[in-house]
């Protein structure tokens, strides 16, 4: 039997001076001491899910640092200082995604990319940590090409000497040492949007291996880079001379993936 509960997207929106720090944490409590209150209804030792939402708006107060990943360390530690009953917790976080107009102006994107992170910790330690950015969407309107793929009888796709190529695009990323400094996620959308822009790829899995092997060489700290890829290109729909006009392709994405050590 293999058991775990928790508490899911507690919404957490911390200022700090004109600095805002806002996102959905989550928290899954691991291990079998809480094993008697599936077999026996005992609740004796479960600490409540809504005690949990509680503890995280707490102790977001008192973390004193700014970055999600450095947050859901200092949550997950205090969870299991806090309750020696609980032998692992996994705490995950989303952020919700604000854009600086000014010093102390910010613009809410719902549904934009966004930074994630995961830690997994236990009486040894970190045992896992992720780090990332979801839900890119870029275009690209000239530079992107791919030709020269294998054909046969099913073959129907033309060679694209040079298309627009929009994708869609979950970037992940592991530290050699979980403590060290961390990324700004948004730099890490900055430099994928460089490459896209400047480099010239034969196809998808040309231009994430690219991306990938810029990103490792900009943070060194980086110890493993992921992508998950979408191609969602526009099929064309006619042009007149400079003028060219697209439509949605057929509801189904090529995934591309690229894990880079």
């Amino acid at each position: 039997m293999r058991i775990s509960y928790g508490k899911l997207r507690v919404p957490v929106h911390r200022i700090a001076g004109d600095d805002v720090l806002a996102a959905e944490i989550s928290i899954e409590v691991l291990g079998d001491n809480f094993l008697p209150a599936y077999t026996e209804g005992d609740n004796s030792a479960v600490v409540a899910t809504d005690t949990m939402k509680n503890f995280i708006l707490r102790e977001s107060l008192a973390y004193e640092g700014d970055t999600l990943e450095g947050l859901l360390l200092h949550l997950g530690r205090g969870f299991l200082a806090t309750y020696p009953v609980m032998e692992a917790v996994r705490m995950t976080g989303r952020e919700h995604r604000f854009d600086r107009l000014s010093g102390k102006l910010f613009a809410r994107e719902p549904g934009s990319d966004h930074a994630v992170a995961m830690v997994e910790l236990g009486e040894d330690g970190i045992r896992d940590h992720r780090s990332g950015r979801e839900d890119m969407r870029l275009l690209k309107v000239t530079g992107s090409s791919f030709t020269r793929f294998a054909r046969d009888d099913y073959t129907t796709l033309p060679e694209r000497v040079d298309r627009p190529l929009l994708i869609r695009m979950d970037v992940h990323w592991r530290y050699g040492d979980p403590e060290a400094d961390h990324v700004d996620p948004w730099e890490v959308r900055e430099e994928i949007a460089a490459t896209f822009d400047d480099f010239v790829s034969e196809s998808i899995q040309h231009l994430v291996h690219e991306m990938g092997t810029r990103l490792l060489a900009r943070w060194p700290q980086l110890s493993e880079v992921r992508f998950e890829a979408e191609n969602h290109t526009r099929d064309p729909a006619g042009e007149d001379g400079a003028r060219k006009v697209y439509t949605d392709p057929f509801p189904a994405q090529g995934l591309i993936t690229l894990t880079l050590p």
